[in-house]
């Protein structure tokens, strides 16, 4: 009786730690590729960042991936959607067209490692 007891304590505890984590995932991410439209900004699981330009039937997405230059891929390579960035406070370093010189008192990095 009691081995029986650990038996099923031991099927219990492999299926917390390891079968309900990966069905929440699998889920997630079902979730995450149903919820993609065009506009979206996304990453694939290659490491590409696109734009969603159209959605085929099923399993296609036509992605562009710089200006001009659109892929066609299948749904499932999305790895994450990027949430738009409304951060219009903060100014960029250096203006468009600005020349930025370098600091001719300025040391080098030491990039000798030995």
């Amino acid at each position: 009786m009691g081995q029986l007891v650990i038996l099923v304590a031991m099927f219990a505890l492999l299926w917390l730690l390891l079968i309900r984590p990966q069905a929440k995932r699998k889920l997630a991410q079902q979730r995450l590729l149903s919820s993609v439209e065009v506009g979206d900004e996304i990453l694939t699981a290659g490491g590409l960042y696109g734009h969603v330009r159209a959605i085929g039937d099923g399993d296609e997405l036509e992605v562009e991936i710089a200006p001009g230059t659109r892929v066609r891929m299948a749904r499932r390579a999305v790895a994450a959607v990027i949430p738009p960035d409304d951060d219009t406070e903060s100014e960029p370093d250096v203006l468009e067209g600005e020349v930025v010189e370098a600091n001719p008192d300025a040391t080098p990095p030491d990039t000798h490692r030995g």
